[in-house]
């Protein structure tokens, strides 16, 4: 089976055939560090963990560069309102995005370099632009000529006419649609030495340089949300290929976090902050939450959607525990072919979702059955799914998310004998003693929950 991704450039699903056999290369566009992560923030460190996940499990070395964007105007303006330095404004952020992602099971990447380490390579990027005859100094500040790219619109599909670059205006632009590599030095302001005067990067160069410096002139996957396609990307393109650099060979992005049918963002308001979040469910369910969805699709956050997805995952965990009590150590096992076929067809998470489920489905009745090496063997493909999708059970990040096996153990062996006995009840017609059976254990914090297997049970988490 051959991996076929979105390539946002072609507008169309490809093959995924690397620059060299054997290694794939993914730079993906982390965190502008201005504020607390919330949940719209991390869906695409979790959507493209899945996918260094899946290369990684098909064989591929994988070098994954995600970036940190720790100077930008957003960052400047809201240190100097808080009345704190701007670097420590970026430090202090940069460390909850960490935790954020450390707390929902992001692999760390490979590289996660800072745009402020990068400035001499900005530097040579902007000389190799201006000798080329693509980018212009004027003022002090340095700029990209849009129109000296035939091909610039692209990646986006904007034609030239109806550019509007968003960016806060300087002063020397030839051309309004033209955007801005190097912004000159403003009072107060953080500033680096150039040719052309002192100054700071403008927050499209960055990437470029980055990326090129840490993957080389050519690489494999560069990734993002959907709402960097304009004018981030596009830029990141004209940068890079006016400079003489192929950049990226496949462009994916990631669909937002919506609530109430708009972009979860902090201008809007609705703003869910992970620390938030997870004093409602646990990491490893909210890490399934936001990784369910196709990764270009929009996910709708409610309460209730929320809700539903915890307890999704709780019938996965439970189980993989409940095996592990009945036939002890379950390994971590291949992916069924219908999951790879799935994840080969543009990281189809919810397709491979549903074979996760029809696998448990199959081990719950092997369990009732008392075929335990079915049910070890549906157990072993969950763990081996799962774990492509970052949510494995018994992974050893989300050990404490759960009692420990021998309780898990210990307890399914006492609510299965009463669940015998209410089974035997009903079968009686003695539904006194059923109910008396359901109401104990509902107040002991379990859930029993009847299906065509028969009687299921889970902690309620009261």
């Amino acid at each position: 089976m051959t991996l076929r991704l979105y390539d946002t450039a072609a507008r169309d699903v490809r093959d995924f055939t690397p620059l060299r056999p054997g290694h794939a290369s993914v730079y993906l566009c982390g965190a502008t560090v201005q504020g607390i992560p919330h949940i719209g923030h991390v869906r695409s460190g979790i959507a493209f963990d899945v996918l260094r996940r899946w290369l990684t499990h098909e064989g591929y070395d994988v070098a994954f560069v995600r970036n940190v964007t720790d100077i930008e105007d957003k960052i400047l303006t809201k240190a100097a309102d808080a009345g704190r330095p701007w670097w420590e404004w970026a430090a202090t952020h940069e460390r909850e995005f960490s935790w954020a992602y450390d707390q929902l099971g992001v692999l760390p990447p490979s590289a996660e370099p800072r745009a402020t380490g990068f400035i001499t390579q900005m530097v040579e990027y902007m000389e190799r632009l201006i000798d080329r005859g693509h980018a212009y100094a004027s003022d002090g500040n340095v700029y990209f000529d849009v129109q000296s790219l035939p091909e610039y619109g692209s990646l986006s599909g904007h034609r030239l006419d109806d550019v509007h670059q968003g960016e806060s205006a300087g002063t020397g632009k030839r051309d309004p649609r033209d955007f801005t590599l190097w912004k000159s030095v403003k009072p107060g302001e953080p500033s680096w030495p150039t040719p052309w005067g002192r100054g700071r990067p403008g927050w499209h160069l960055e990437c470029s340089a980055m990326a090129t410096t840490l993957l080389g002139p050519e690489f494999d996957i560069h990734c993002g949300g959907m709402d960097l396609v304009f004018p981030h990307h596009e830029n990141e393109v004209a940068q890079s290929h006016g400079a003489g650099d192929p950049f990226a060979r496949y462009w994916l992005h990631n669909g937002w976090v919506t609530m109430g049918g708009e972009k979860m963002s902090k201008s809007l308001g609705n703003v869910v902050a992970i620390p938030a979040m997870l004093q409602q469910v646990r990491a490893v369910e909210l890490r399934y939450y936001l990784g369910s969805a196709h990764y270009r699709s929009m996910l709708e956050y409610s309460p209730r959607a929320l809700e539903d997805a915890a307890e999704a995952y709780k019938r996965l965990e439970s189980f993989v525990h409940r095996t592990v009590s009945r036939v002890g150590d379950v390994p971590v096992g291949e992916v069924t072919a219908e999951f790879a076929a799935a994840l080969n067809d543009d990281l189809g998470v919810p397709a491979a979702l549903a074979q996760v489920h029809g696998t448990v489905k199959a081990g719950n009745t092997a369990l009732e059955n008392g075929d335990h090496k079915t049910a070890l063997e549906s157990a072993s493909a969950v763990r081996g799914m799962l774990d492509v999708l970052g949510v494995d059970p018994l992974a050893e990040n989300w050990a404490d998310s759960r009692d420990d096996t021998s309780l898990t153990a210990a307890l399914d062996v006492l609510v299965r004998a009463e669940l015998d006995r209410r089974t035997a009840a009903r079968a009686e017609k003695n539904w006194a003693v059923a109910d008396e059976v359901r109401d104990r254990l509902a107040k002991a914090g379990i859930d029993v929950t009847d299906t065509p297997d028969g009687p299921q049970w889970s902690l309620t988490d009261k």
